[in-house]
Order: C-alpha cells, then sequence, then structure tokens
C-alpha cells in the first residue's frame, strides 16, 4: 500500500512519516508540501539523514488519485476543506487531523474557528476518530476526522463517567496543559523559547476552538450535556498533554467502583491504560506512544471525583491516533506499527 501525507515538513507530518515507515503494510510514503517542492525531505529535517530518500512533492490532486491508497492531511485549518470534497468521488481514503470536518455544526465550526467551513455534505460524510468510542462506524468509511489533541485526552478521561450519567453534566471542568509542539513549528512570540521557559501561562480563554468539539462527543455518550469549563496552560515541554478533569458525583461512590468502571470500559482498548488506585500518569510516561494513561480518585469530602488522563499530543493527539485509525479503516489489527513502550525517560 502506497500513502500520501500532506503538510509532510510540520510536526505531524514527520510523526506521521516515522510511524508509518515501518508499518508492515504500508510500501511507500509519498511526501506532499506547499511550502517546499523538489528537495530532499532530509532538509527539512535532517535527523532523518540516510534513513529518508523521500523528496518534497507539490500538491497534484489527480497525480495523487493515481499513487496512493490512503491520504493523510497533516495541515493547519482551512486547507482540508478545500482538498477533502476533491477525493470524494475517488477510491482514496483521507484522514485529516486539521480540524476542518470534525464538527458536525458548520456555524460552529466558523464561529470557533474564524473561518469558512467545508459544505454540509462533506460534513456528513465525515466520521468522528475517536478510536475507543466509535470503531464500528471507522471501519466503515472513507472520510475521517481525526480528534485533535486536547479532546482526545479529556473525552477519553470523561467517557466512562459522563456516558453512565455518574456525574453531574454542568459541573465539569477541565484544566489542560500542554507541550509547546502543540502550537506547530513557525515560530511565534507565544512559543519563543525566552517566554515560554520557566514559565507558565493560560491562553485562550474560555475560547478554545476545542471546546465545542469536546462538547460534541460527550453530547453524543450523554445527551444532557450542554457546555463544559476548558481552559489550556502552556508548559515549557516538548510534548504532552495533561487533562486535570473535576466533577460532582450524582451519587455515593469509592474510588475502587469507579476504577473498576474505567477497566471494564476500556477492556478492549489497547491504548488506554488506567492506573491503580491512588497512582497518577505524568506526561513522560507516555512519551513517543499512542498510550492515553488515565488515574481517578473519589474525594468522598467534597463528593467530586478527580480524572487524570495524559497523551503525547503528536501521537496519541495526532499521528499515532490517525494510524490506529488507518488500521481499522484497512482492515489491519487496531495494534499494528503503533504498540511500542513510550520514550523513558
Amino acid at each position: 500500500m502506497k500513502v500520501g501525507i500532506v503538510g509532510a515538513t510540520g510536526y505531524g507530518g514527520v510523526e506521521l512519516y516515522r510511524i508509518l515507515s515501518n508499518h508492515p503494510h504500508v510500501d511507500e510514503c509519498i511526501m506532499y508540501s506547499s511550502s517546499e517542492m523538489d528537495v530532499p525531505y532530509s532538509n527539512s529535517f535532517p535527523h532523518l539523514s540516510d534513513l529518508s530518500t523521500h523528496t518534497l512533492n507539490k500538491i497534484d490532486v489527480e497525480e495523487i488519485k493515481k499513487n496512493v491508497s490512503v491520504l493523510f492531511l497533516a495541515t493547519p485549518p482551512g486547507v482540508s476543506r478545500i482538498l477533502s470534497p476533491q477525493f470524494l468521488d475517488s477510491d482514496v481514503k483521507i484522514i485529516d487531523l486539521s480540524g476542518d470536518l470534525r464538527l458536525k455544526n458548520k456555524g460552529e465550526y466558523e464561529e470557533w474557528y474564524k473561518r469558512p467551513c467545508v459544505d454540509e455534505d462533506v460534513l456528513e460524510k465525515a466520521v468522528y476518530g475517536l478510536s475507543e468510542l466509535n470503531k464500528a462506524e471507522i471501519t466503515k468509511t472513507n472520510l475521517l476526522a481525526n480528534p485533535g489533541c486536547f479532546p482526545t485526552a479529556t473525552i477519553l478521561g470523561l467517557a466512562p463517567v459522563v456516558e453512565k450519567k455518574i456525574v453531574h453534566e454542568q459541573s465539569i471542568i477541565v484544566d489542560a496543559k500542554t507541550g509547546v509542539s502543540g502550537a506547530g513549528r513557525n515560530a511565534s512570540q507565544a512559543t519563543h523559547f525566552s517566554e515560554t521557559n520557566e514559565n507558565i501561562k493560560i491562553y485562550k480563554v474560555h475560547e478554545h476552538q476545542h471546546i465545542p468539539e469536546i462538547e460534541q462527543a460527550l453530547r453524543s455518550l450523554n445527551e444532557a450535556i450542554t457546555c463544559i469549563s476548558f481552559n489550556t496552560h502552556l508548559v515549557p515541554m516538548t510534548r504532552g498533554i495533561m487533562a486535570t478533569i473535576y466533577a460532582s458525583l450524582t451519587d455515593t461512590y469509592s474510588t475502587e467502583e469507579i476504577l473498576d468502571l474505567y477497566k471494564d470500559y476500556y477492556a478492549n482498548s489497547p491504548f488506554v491504560r488506567i492506573r491503580k488506585q491512588n497512582e497518577f500518569p505524568s506526561t513522560k510516561e507516555v512519551y513517543g506512544s499512542n498510550f492515553c494513561d488515565i488515574g481517578v480518585k473519589v474525594d468522598e469530602r467534597t463528593g467530586r471525583i478527580t480524572i487524570v488522563a495524559v497523551i503525547d499530543n503528536l501521537v496519541k493527539g495526532a499521528a499515532g491516533q490517525a494510524v490506529q485509525n488507518f488500521n481499522l479503516m484497512n482492515g489491519f489489527e487496531e495494534k499494528t506499527g503503533l504498540y511500542f513502550a513510550p520514550i523513558y525517560p
């Protein structure tokens, strides 16, 4: 099988290349870029010297249709809106990492992303690719919206208690933190070393574009969900997301009961690992891997629950989950090419 990667010069693109170049069902990765063409891929990423002989190609839709079976769009928002519809009449399967296809409400996308949305008929065809919750639909689609990094950690952390109606729907508060690579490869004042080193900053307060995506997914599990409180912080590390989640319980539950619920809920999800009682995950423990690690504890004094979910934002939050969906869409075993240990320390 030949696969294509649009946006190959970004962090998500090179992480896709790292995983797919060792995937047993991928014969060739064809790299596409709108910023650099006809130059060696290793020019953009010198760490691939002698490992990659690929040359960056221009984005030519008809050429792509002839040469690839699956196309990954590791692009900023706005690109997939233009590219995705051009492949709907072909056999090319699309996995979009950009966010353009995630929200089913066109007006909601335009409000939060501040840009035009793809046509509604395209949105209707797209399947939301949170592998652990939507496996059956993923296996049948040719157009997949890969979830965002913050939504992946948050939704996986909340899904069991939201679906089972164990928490009050209006009480959910998410305090999320991310490494700098989540902002992409292009430099900016906000991600400059001098601005981020020895510093922690809250940003996009009550305005993060991932809020409606999280609410949409949670609402599919429990229609009583209307809105959540969600805020993000930039911390001085390269990779990783930690979502610390608080919610009020609807009844009296012990930590042991909640842990048993999580273990049962994710029993068939090989990339979700539930920690033992009084054990909480750190971002370093999933670094470079496709795992989402979750720890939970009930505060019997306040009647609230604390949930901690961690992922690597470039792997489970982007490229790794995209390959997980690639496996499901093509009938491969879900763990293929992905079941490797995190990098530690």
